[in-house]
Parts: C-alpha cells; sequence; structure tokens
C-alpha cells in the first residue's frame, strides 16, 4: 500500500455462531477447527483453511523472495509461485492464454550524493530532504531556481479554489503543503472536511504543478496530515523508483524534479525567507494562498533510468451462463525489495503490506474453484489480478484499467485486498470511504450475517480510498471497494492480544521488520473474507450494475440506480 497505515481485509469461517470467538481466550492466537456453517442470514459459510492461508503468507514474505519488487528475481519467484497456484485451481491466463499481462515499466534511481541548498541552507539528503526526477536525461542541475510557496497546491474549479490563480511558474519550484484545506478547517464546508479528496494526494500535487509548468515540486512532510511519518517518505522514495513507460510528450510535461521536505527543514527555509509557517498555513487553509519566498533552490545529482517489463497476474474463473460480465478481485503482490545501503536487516519482506492480502484471493480463489467444480459456479466470470508495482504509484492496476484484457464497460465491480486484519475478530466492518457507491450494500449485507455494522474508517484524513489499486478502477467508473478489519475487537482477550500485537508492529509499515509473525490471530482476516465471498457470490448471480451515488467523483461514469447517498 502506497504510504497508508494498514488496514485490515480477509477472510472468516468458524463452528460458532457468528457473535462467538473462534479463539480461546487461553491461547488467542489458536484457532478452532473449521466446520460448514451458516451465518446469521443463513448463507453458508465457506471453509477457509487458515494453515492454507498462513503458508501462502508465509511463503510470499519470506527472505528468499528478496522483498517482492518488480523487475527482480523476487517477482520471478512470486509470479512462478502464484501461477501454479492458480493452475492448480483450474482458472485460467486471461492474457492471451497467459496468467502473465506484461506492464512496461521503467525504473529512476537518483544519486545518494546529492548537492543541494534551499534559501542557502545546506540540506541533507534522507534527513531534511528527499528528492527524485521521473526523466531520463542522466541527472538534475537547477541553480538559483526561484521557490514559490502555494499553499495546498490546488486547483479546483468545482471548489472555487486556485493556489495557482494568476502565477507563472516557468522556471519554478512549487512549494506545497500535504492533505487539502478540509484537514485544517473540517467545519468550514470546504472540500470534504477531515476525509481526504483526491486533491490531498501528493500524486495530484505533482501532476498540478506538472501541469502549471513548474520546474520542480516539494511537498512539506507533517505527520498529522499526511496521516504517516518522515520513515514512511525516506523510505519509499530512496532508492529505485518505478513508473509506467510514458509518451515523450507526457514525460517532458513533468516536473524535472520530485521531493518532500521535512517540517524541521521547511520552517527553516521560511525563517531564512523572513516569513512564518505556520501563518501561512493558517492562511492556505482559508482560502487560496500563493506566495513568493524571495528564495532559490539549487540541486544536482545523478538520475539513471532503467526499462523492464514487469507483470500483472491475471487468472480467471468463466461464469456460467454471463460470462463476459466480470467481478475482480485485485490484491498487489509488489512490496520495496531490499535495501543493500542499510545495516543489519536489508529485506523489506512486506508481509502484511501485501502478501497478506496476496494470500487472500488466493484463498478465495479457491473456494469459488471448489464450487464450480461441484457444478455450482457462477454466472458472471471472476477474475483474480495480482497487480504490479502498487507501491511505486498503483501502476499495475492503472496499467490494467488502462489497458483492460476484459472491457471495463462489462466490469461489474472491484473488490480490492491490501493488508488484512490480524488484530482478530471485530464488532465491526471497516469500508474505507464509505458511501461512494451501491457495491458497498453487498458487504453491509453479509456483515450483517456476521451481526457486524459496517463503518467508515476511523482516519479519513489518510485518503485511503484514493491510495490503493481499486481507485485505478473507480478513476474509470466501475464501482470499487477497499475494506476490512473493525476498530472494536470482539471481546476483552481480542482486544488484550490486539493492544500487545500492535506495540509489537509498531513501525513496521514499509521498514524491514513487516514480518510474518507466528502469534498473528488470522481468526479477523478470515471474517473478512467470508464477507467478500458472501457479497460477491450474491452479486455474480444477480443482474445487478452497481454505481456511484450523486455527491461522488464518480457518478457521471457509473450513475446508481438509488439516488441516497451516505
Amino acid at each position: 500500500m502506497r504510504c497508508l497505515y494498514p488496514l485490515w481485509a480477509a477472510a472468516l469461517l468458524c463452528a460458532c455462531s457468528p457473535n462467538e470467538s473462534a479463539v480461546s481466550p487461553a491461547n488467542p492466537n489458536k484457532a478452532s477447527p473449521v466446520r460448514a456453517s451458516q451465518d446469521l442470514a443463513g448463507n453458508t459459510l465457506v471453509e477457509f483453511d487458515e494453515a492454507r492461508f498462513r503458508s501462502d503468507i508465509q511463503a510470499l514474505s519470506s527472505d528468499e523472495f528478496e522483498g517482492r519488487a518488480p523487475t527482480t528475481r523476487g517477482e520471478q519467484l512470486t509470479l512462478d509461485y502464484l501461477s501454479k497456484a492458480f493452475a492448480d485451481m483450474g482458472l485460467q491466463g486471461a492474457y492471451r492464454g497467459s496468467f502473465l499481462q506484461p506492464v512496461p515499466m521503467v525504473s529512476y534511481t537518483a544519486s545518494e550524493q546529492q548537492t543541494i541548498r534551499i534559501a542557502d541552507l545546506p540540506l541533507q539528503y534522507r534527513k531534511d530532504i528527499v528528492l527524485s526526477s521521473r526523466h531520463d536525461n542522466g541527472g538534475i542541475d537547477i541553480a538559483h531556481a526561484p521557490l514559490v510557496f502555494v499553499g495546498y497546491g490546488v486547483n479546483a474549479p468545482e471548489y472555487q479554489w486556485n493556489d495557482y490563480q494568476g502565477l507563472d511558474m516557468k522556471g519554478k519550484i512549487a512549494v506545497i503543503l500535504v492533505n487539502d484545506p478540509g484537514f485544517a478547517r473540517p467545519d468550514s464546508g470546504k472540500f470534504n472536511g477531515k476525509a481526504m479528496t483526491y486533491y490531498g494526494r501528493w500524486s495530484y500535487k505533482f501532476e498540478e504543478a506538472s501541469r502549471q509548468g513548474a520546474l520542480g515540486a516539494l511537498i512539506i512532510h507533517d505527520t498529522a496530515p499526511a496521516s504517516y511519518p518522515w520513515s514512511v517518505v525516506e523510505n519509499s522514495w530512496t532508492g529505485p523508483q518505478q513508473d509506467l513507460v510514458l509518451s515523450k510528450a507526457e514525460r517532458d510535461s513533468r516536473v524535472q524534479v520530485e521531493g518532500w521536505l521535512t517540517l524541521d527543514a521547511a520552517n527553516r527555509i521560511f525563517d531564512k525567507a523572513g516569513l512564518s509557517l505556520p501563518s501561512l498555513m493558517a492562511r492556505a487553509a482559508d482560502g487560496p494562498i500563493h506566495q513568493g519566498l524571495q528564495q532559490t533552490a539549487s540541486m544536482a545529482f545523478t538520475n539513471q533510468a532503467q526499462y523492464a517489463t514487469s507483470y500483472n497476474l491475471v487468472a480467471t474463473l468463466p461464469g456460467s451462463t454471463k460470462p463476459d460480465e466480470q467481478i475482480l478481485f485485485t490484491a498487489h503482490w509488489d512490496h520495496l525489495g531490499k535495501d543493500e545501503t542499510k545495516e543489519g536487516d536489508k529485506i523489506y519482506n512486506g508481509a502484511l503490506d501485501n502478501a497478506s492480502g496476496t494470500a487472500g484471493i488466493l484463498e478465495i480463489a479457491r473456494q469459488f474453484a471448489q464450487r464450480a467444480k461441484q457444478g455450482q459456479g457462477l454466472q458472471r466470470s471472476l477474475t483474480f489480478i495480482a497487480t504490479t508495482g502498487e507501491e511505486q504509484g498503483l501502476l499495475g492496476s492503472r496499467y490494467y484499467a488502462a489497458n483492460p484484457i476484459y472491457p471495463l464497460a462489462k466490469t461489474v465491480a472491484v473488490l480490492n485486498l491490501d493488508s488484512t486484519n490480524v488484530y482478530g475478530r471485530t464488532r465491526d466492518f471497516t469500508i474505507v470511504g464509505k458511501g461512494k457507491s451501491e457495491l458497498e450494500d453487498y458487504l453491509v449485507e453479509a456483515a450483517k450475517g456476521q451481526n457486524r455494522i459496517a463503518m467508515g474508517e476511523k482516519n479519513p484524513a489518510s485518503g485511503g480510498f484514493f491510495r490503493s489499486d481499486h481507485f485505478s478502477f473507480a478513476k474509470f467508473g466501475v464501482p470499487a471497494v477497499f475494506a476490512g478489519g473493525g476498530s472494536e475487537p470482539l471481546d476483552p482477550a481480542t482486544a488484550s492480544y490486539k493492544a500487545q500485537m500492535e506495540a509489537k508492529m509498531k513501525g513496521c509499515y514499509h521498514n524491514a521488520c513487516d514480518e510474518y509473525r507466528e502469534d498473528w490471530d488470522l481468526s479477523g482476516a478470515l471474517q473478512d473474507m467470508q464477507v467478500y465471498y458472501q457479497a460477491v457470490a450474491k452479486l455474480a448471480d444477480s443482474d445487478q450494475w452497481p454505481g456511484y451515488y450523486p455527491d461522488t467523483e464518480f457518478y457521471s461514469l457509473r450513475p446508481a440506480s438509488k439516488q441516497a447517498a451516505r
């Protein structure tokens, strides 16, 4: 998951009623035997195999797979593992008979030795700033480029907001706040309050600075509105940075340099300019703003570009009567690989993010495949996509959405698994960005069968809806959900376990300590996967085409049949 604290999604089955714990309080990590039973709605619960689910997570996140970075040996091992698993189920390769859809990629690597002076202050790479460039030009050598503070860097006509109004950004560096004005002024009625809009995403800010003709763009990191610490920026934005291969016109239109500043470094720069960053931040939240700093930036570093092909893995279980209508499951197989510059553990194993989600779609696929073999196949087709390059900006899902194997007009829905719940069973069920589409209704009903209440995420300011692979499809109007887990543990024993496990895993997101743990309680992951299974089983045997609600960004692309939203 790109710069997002993990949220939980994956699978349930228990021999007890939906209100009972599947885990003994004396040993909260040992699951009860799984037997077929029914939920409160009378749906037959499928028999997910927890041991097999664990084994897949453990294998995919092992040191042998070297952190699963795209275009590395770790990718090949991952694709081989997944291809065999889907072939053993009897699923079909969706790309010209193959499981592998080629995704042309380029990897940009900025030198660790960088010369950086901003406002005549020497800044230290990694400690104060990270810089990269998505250009194949050998390197960056920028001298004395004027700095311009552009508030949140937003140009949003629907909100009557343009931080760039009247500015000529040619040859200049944009300095931009993270998130959007709604975070700082949640009661103002501007944007979407604490819930981040797409205007708050780092990707949008670089895109808009490029559209404005800026030479470069620097985002000021601030932990609360970013929803992640500086360590996530440092680990995610240093080393090779992968992207889709773009046309020359697309490349030429991008800013020459993209980067992040620590809040401390930004304060020093603004102090040098004789300006108060906190005061300007307050003004930026109240309305559009731009302010020249009367200071310049000089940056120099070499930059290498290497081209290679990565792959999405796409496996299909054909429907019985409507095979041309597709429901997609997505989970990104990639993580951050390994960092040879680090001391000690160099491998970013990515067990939670996202070996767990990838293992989740494998286990869901097995259940639907077994159902089909028993003569109970679904009417619509199911396609499982293990995407590449999610950690580098949703690359694999973006590529598939722009180059779909199956037409998006015939794609009914997308369900995404990105980091599953390892904290035990919950009384609620989280739908990220809840209130966007009718697709959510199927999850709500399935969760009710477990006596769980569907809720929105606790931290909508993180912009979770825009940060994982489902968003690539939402932009084209395909209803897509990212859901799982919850904030209310099932019982005191689970709450105690959760607190202990959270303490053990603190700081492991996008770090080398995201490793498989034998003491994970996966009953919550199994619980969530059951919700996905029941929801899809119902949708796949229906004639319904869910759509987006009128107050969402995607309504015009595929409108909901109902007019009520949140």
